[in-house]
């Protein structure tokens, strides 16, 4: 499947919420804090090549996800990904280590998932701030962004991996 998506920052995730439902979106699943652990070989390859593997658990639910790399767009990140649901997460992670893969990045983040139609919509707390990210196709993106009062200057395209180090990195430096 073809994924597009952008991010953009927000500063209060609750008023964010309550903008979103009074424009008709629908929680589809409340806030929960979900543990993403990025997979890759000692040589760096996925990474390299912009790929990723991500083992994501949210309460007793493991998901494997395949990120392919970012296809050329202006405003938005699009991208393949493939994901799966695994029953035993102790058993995906001695697959996952059986095939030379080593955790390389690992984070936490709150997670609240809305719907407007067929757009999906997560509302983002993390380390490095909080986010909106909007996933569907470009011009419902768009136009719900207008709505929340964003244009397209304020899409991000970069991932939580590159957002998180860029603020730690901000971090140390200060």
């Amino acid at each position: 499947m073809v994924e597009t998506e952008v991010k953009i920052r927000v500063e209060d995730p609750e008023s964010v919420k309550a903008k979103l439902l009074s424009l008709g979106a629908v929680v589809t699943r409340p806030r929960r804090e979900e543990e993403d652990t990025l997979y890759d070989f000692a040589s760096g390859l996925l990474r390299d090549s912009g790929r990723a593997i991500r083992i994501r658990t949210v309460g007793r639910t493991t998901t494997l996800t395949f990120k392919g790399p970012k296809r050329k767009a202006r405003s938005f990140k699009v991208r393949e990904e493939f994901e799966t649901t695994v029953a035993d997460r102790g058993q995906l992670r001695k697959i996952v280590k059986g095939l030379g893969l080593q955790p390389c990045f690992a984070y936490r983040k709150r997670r609240t998932i809305l719907k407007k139609g067929r757009l999906t919509i997560t509302i983002d707390e993390t380390p490095a701030g909080n986010f909106i990210e909007l996933e569907g196709r470009r011009h419902e993106i768009t136009r719900l962004a207008r709505s929340l009062g964003h244009t397209r200057a304020d899409f991000i395209t970069a991932g939580y991996v590159e957002l998180l180090r860029k603020d730690k990195a901000a971090r140390e430096a200060a």
